[in-house]
């Protein structure tokens, strides 16, 4: 008798091998999965970083190539990521006396396509929206890039985890 479980045991985890790849950083490749593709992302933020678009492109590309072993091709891939930039945006987050600000918050909004050729019930469209907040007594152009970086740092793992953890 318990023989026979541990034959099922093994038999269902040969079953869930066979279909998904798994990493050392926990992301699950579906089995047959070779290329990713992550097109430059375009921004259409009414506010403007001339960086950003490039910064969250490479940083996306930097996190499939060292947290998988997926090749890095410019079309026709088995997984292919795009999207845009809708909202780059500097407001108040916390008001004390006399309506001024004591702490500002930066958020960034994007929209990426997520497309998986292999199995596409795996493939999405979704929006990511991060923030940082920052003090009001120092001047947004002094913090811009460290919070912009973390902020990107933080949309990078929300997609990657989106299309390879699965959460």
């Amino acid at each position: 008798m318990k023989y026979k479980s541990l034959i099922y045991c093994i038999l269902g985890l040969m079953i869930f091998t066979s279909c998904v790849r798994f990493t050392f950083s926990g992301a699950s490749i579906p089995e047959g999965a070779k290329t990713f593709s992550v097109n430059y992302f375009v921004n259409n933020a009414s506010l403007v970083n001339p960086s950003l678009s490039q910064l969250i492109t490479d940083k996306l590309r930097d996190r499939i190539q060292s947290q998988t072993s997926l090749i890095m091709v410019n079309d026709n891939a088995d997984l292919a990521f795009e999207g845009e930039i809708i909202n780059y945006v500097v407001q108040p987050a916390a008001l004390q006396a006399n309506d001024v600000a004591s702490l500002n918050q930066l958020t960034i909004t994007i929209n990426v396509k997520y497309t998986n050729k292999i199995d596409e019930k795996q493939s999405f469209s979704q929006q990511f929206s991060r923030y940082q907040q920052f003090s009001s007594t120092v001047t947004f152009s002094s913090v811009e890039n460290t919070l912009t970086e973390q902020i990107v740092n933080d949309l990078v793992d929300d997609i990657f985890n989106r299309a390879f953890i699965n959460w």
